[in-house]
């Protein structure tokens, strides 16, 4: 079976890659001449653990080919794909379907034999049915069911572990109205059938609802054990222990009952705010997901303002030394990262600010993303280690929980800091315990200071 994926970003990179590695032939088309010559290279555009010898292996075995000519690859297809953004529209928080439309127009223009259209991309309801006729619009010959068929199959890939949750998922969505299409999609399937991957065949607008509803699901976990820190905070509890307790019944399970300093990323946030618009359109309400909304934006800001009341209270100099400012370790992604809110508002209230992340280091190519992504970071000094980041500091603060940032010097980082008073650690992540921090003032989340 040949497989064109439109899109050579996060989402039709590693399920290309992972495809190729399943034994199918894979061609991936992107506008974007320097990625696709990056990419025959075997040069990866994104920070993903295990890509970058996944892609090796399927150019060198020949089964997995880059381009920028999208006609010769939907040609020879039978599953075709659609792996393009859908960010934000600007206004109204609703998913902006421009490159999945245009993507759809030029498939269009080159379907051959049966073709299977997929849409991989996060989109509203109705979307496949929007293909579906756009498709008969350019091409009026083509008859839906004969010459082609459209389906939703969401991703469900955490940045960091894509790999394994493509390979190892927890299941396979399915949704068409199609037979013929769900018998070519189970056939595409069938590797995973060895480790008794459950696949869910449904409807095409059920399936859309399906990713949307599982993110907000995940985004609302979130929230609402950062709430219940907050009010471990003011009562004496322990945030970590009440997420076990509850975490152990199997009803709530512990997955995403991690405090910290909010969600972002590249799903979370823009997600749930389409879920949001999606159902005012329809007439009718998501109250528990705008409030999950409203209140993680306003976290972001009220961890810089516990971290500036805390200098102030300690008496300790203003210098801030961040570890970590990726939304979560393992990936270089910075979009909706809690960081990104977290610095420009120490810095309007006479912060300096140290940096250290392992993929944004001082010298570090990927720090022209950085600057890219928020102007503001051009304020602040990046560091070449954690421990180059801690001189002089008055203030230590853990953003993200990257592995490096579990087991520091800790009299090292103490005899580094500014020792004019007690330094503060601010660990936002709560990866050290109270107990080892005694040469500090140590803050955890979810715990009374």
């Amino acid at each position: 079976m040949k497989i064109t994926i439109v899109g050579a970003g996060y989402v039709g990179l590693v399920s290309g890659s992972c495809f190729a590695e399943f034994g199918f032939e894979v061609t991936c088309v992107d506008k974007d001449t320097a990625k696709i010559d990056a990419l025959n290279q075997g040069i990866i555009p994104i920070y993903e653990p295990g890509l970058d010898s996944l892609v090796s292996q399927g150019i060198k075995a020949k089964r997995l080919t880059f381009t920028t000519q999208l006609s010769d690859a939907v040609k020879a297809s039978d599953v075709v794909m659609i792996a393009v953004g859908t960010p934000t529209r600007r206004g109204d928080g609703y998913a902006d379907l421009t490159y999945v439309y245009k993507a759809t127009e030029e498939i269009a223009e080159f379907i051959n034999d049966y073709t299977v259209v997929v849409t991989k991309s996060t989109v509203p309801v109705g979307t496949s049915r929007e293909i579906a006729e756009i498709i008969k619009k350019i091409r009026p010959e083509l008859i839906e069911g004969v010459s082609f068929n459209v389906a939703s199959n969401p991703e469900f890939l955490r940045e960091g572990a894509a790999i394994n949750d493509f390979m190892r998922p927890d299941r396979v969505v399915i949704g068409t109205n199609s037979t013929k299409a769900s018998e070519v999609l189970q056939k595409l399937y069938r590797p995973l059938y060895l480790i008794e991957t459950p696949i869910v065949s449904t409807t095409p607008e059920t399936s859309e609802l399906i990713k949307y509803a599982a993110n907000a699901f995940l985004a609302l976990k979130i929230s609402f054990i950062n709430q219940m820190a907050d009010l471990c905070e003011k009562t004496g509890g322990d945030i970590q222990t009440l997420a076990k307790g509850i975490g152990l019944d199997k009803r709530i399970g512990g997955k995403f009952l991690h405090a910290g300093p909010g969600y972002g990323g590249s799903c979370f946030p823009k997600d749930t705010l389409a879920l949001s618009q999606i159902a005012e359109q329809h007439g009718t309400k998501c109250s528990l997901i705008d409030e999950v909304i409203r209140y993680n934006d306003d976290r972001k800001l009220l961890m810089a303002h516990k971290i500036i009341d805390a200098i102030k209270t300690a008496g300790v100099n203003k210098k801030v030394a961040i570890l970590g400012i990726t939304f979560k370790p393992n990936t270089d992604d910075l979009r909706e990262a809690p960081s990104l809110a977290i610095i420009p508002e120490l810095l309007k209230n006479g912060m300096t600010l140290s940096v250290y992340d392992p993929l944004y280091y001082c010298g570090s190519e990927r720090l022209g993303h950085a600057f890219n992504c928020e102007r503001s970071l051009e304020q602040v000094r990046f560091a070449k280690s954690s421990y180059d980041a801690v001189a002089d500091a008055g203030c230590v603060v853990i953003l993200t929980e990257w592995n490096e940032f579990r087991a520091l010097d800790m009299k090292k980082i103490r005899e580094l800091m500014n020792t004019s008073a007690i330094p503060l650690f601010m660990d936002f992540r709560n990866i050290y315990q109270a107990k080892d921090m005694t040469e500090f003032k140590y803050h955890r989340i979810g715990q009374k200071a």
